[in-house]
């Protein structure tokens, strides 16, 4: 996700040849679709898609209104039907993220977050190089936990405390925890709203995220955070020789606070305990797959809120995002409408002639195409419009590996830029808050890119060395991605 504010200070002038350049665009490519072969409802749906990615990008805080009009544009023209759109916006799957968002706000007023900042910075023999890493992987681990944001969120305030009792410029280990926070999005369901989407679209678990996600996230992680400590080399030189002077001084790093934080451990451990045991609840009382994942965080939010009752009203007013989930629903709606139409099976059978029909050749495809994407545009439009694509692949080859794909490019090619996550729009926003510090877009994307690429490289690797394994514990599950008949 990302976050802006470039429509506010926008002219009118400027917003009206924006709107006009957003029309010509979504009428050239209704039209060329329609020279392509589309069928007008294809044709419609391709324009209307393409418009919604390109008014992200053009009109950022009005993306709500085009998503709105897109939708009304499909129905008027009956290329979505109601009921289709009902399914399309994958409801499950917001009020997941609507559950975890309340259980998030729980966690922060029981002085959760607070505790595990004080954690870090009491560690004994401490250094440069053991409190960024240290600091990082925490920060990742939380992001599998609760979300990137609020991960990254927390891990700052410890971040500007210490380089501000040390002065020393906070970017090199702010930026460091964020990219290892997007890496670590992908180790579970809940680390990114795309783990959440792709487990319900593919009819993954949340313990297939822990067998086959969450390993790959670890290693990725490991190497994202080796390039970024050869990086910053020079800064953590730095950092052992203000260290040395202050501690030699009787001088600690930040004061220690007794946090009750029992109450927030309790709740995550009860929250993660019901996640990881749900496939084996939905066996023993009959459900569909996925179905109590969904609706754990909703009856641990519900209990919460039983609990904490007189912020139950503030947790479900100003802890849950209904703006962006609101606009996840209809963007799924959109994407959605291509597989309606049958425009999804066209670019499959289009990728499957450009790049073969072998896993092992598309892996490396999806995840550079999803990771490049993730760089400029919201990763859940990318993951949307990849996700009927992924789904009729698997149609006619073992898709699993694919899912994995597109989970890792998504997250990973978060990084590349400095707009690429939500995490580092708000991290650059805390520099420029709390630090006075500006930074450029090449200053990024230099360490941003090598570790994006370093982490795909890994995750493509692990994935071409377990396809086998993973064809194996797919044919004993059963696996299927819902609607598909093609079982491995």
């Amino acid at each position: 996700m990302h976050d802006g504010s470039v429509t506010n200070a926008m002219s009118t002038p400027v917003l009206v040849r924006r709107a006009l350049l957003l029309l010509v665009l979504a009428v050239a490519a209704g039209l060329a679709g329609g020279q392509s072969g589309f069928t007008v409802n294809q044709a419609i749906a391709a324009s209307v898609f393409l418009s919604t990615i390109l008014g992200t990008l053009l009109f950022w805080n009005l993306r709500l209104a085009i998503a709105f009009l897109g939708v009304a544009v499909l129905v008027l023209t009956h290329s979505l039907d109601l009921p289709s759109l009902v399914k399309a916006t994958s409801l499950p799957v917001i009020l997941f993220l609507a559950g975890m968002m309340v259980i998030v706000g729980a966690l922060r007023d029981t002085g959760f977050f607070t505790w595990v900042v004080q954690s870090i910075v009491a560690m004994p023999r401490i250094t440069g190089r053991k409190f960024i890493s240290v600091t990082a992987v925490a920060s990742a681990l939380l992001a599998c936990l609760v979300d990137e944001v609020t991960s990254i969120i927390f891990i700052s305030a410890l971040v500007f405390q210490v380089c501000e009792r040390l002065k020393l410029n906070p970017a090199p280990y702010l930026i460091t925890c964020v990219l290892c926070t997007n890496v670590g999005s992908a180790g579970t369901m809940m680390g990114n709203p795309v783990g959440i989407y792709i487990g319900s679209q593919a009819g993954l678990t949340f313990i297939d995220f822990i067998l086959w996600a969450f390993p790959v996230m670890l290693l990725a992680l490991a190497v994202t955070l080796g390039v970024t400590l050869l990086w910053y080399r020079r800064e953590l030189d730095i950092f052992d020789e203000r260290l040395a002077d202050r501690l030699g001084r009787n001088l600690s790093l930040v004061p220690d606070i007794k946090v009750p934080h029992r109450q927030g451990v309790a709740l995550l451990a009860v929250t993660l305990l019901a996640i990881a045991s749900h496939h084996q609840l939905e066996n023993l009382l009959g459900l569909e797959t996925n179905s109590v994942l969904l609706i754990t965080p909703l009856a641990c939010a519900g209990c919460v809120m039983i609990w904490r009752h007189r912020r139950a009203r503030f947790y479900i007013e100003r802890e849950v995002d209904w703006w962006t989930l609101l606009f996840f629903m209809l963007l799924f709606a959109v994407a959605g409408t291509l597989e309606h139409v049958g425009l999804t099976h066209k670019m499959a059978h289009g990728f499957m002639s450009a790049f073969g029909t072998s896993p092992g050749a598309l892996t490396p495809i999806i995840i550079s195409t999803t990771g490049a994407g993730s760089a400029f545009v919201d990763n859940v439009v990318f993951v949307a419009a990849f996700s009927p694509v992924i789904r009729a692949l698997s149609e006619t080859m073992f898709g699993m590996p694919l899912w994995w794909a597109m989970l890792f490019g998504a997250c990973f090619g978060g990084n590349i830029t400095l707009i690429g996550s939500t995490a580092n729009i708000v991290a650059l926003g805390l520099l420029e808050k709390h630090g006075h510090i500006h930074i450029t877009f090449w200053q990024w994307f230099k360490v941003g890119a090598l570790s994006a690429v370093a982490a795909g490289a890994v995750a493509w690797g692990a994935l071409h060395f377990t396809s086998p394994l993973m064809q194996r514990y797919a044919a004993a599950r059963n696996w299927q991605t819902p609607g598909n008949s093609q079982v491995p």
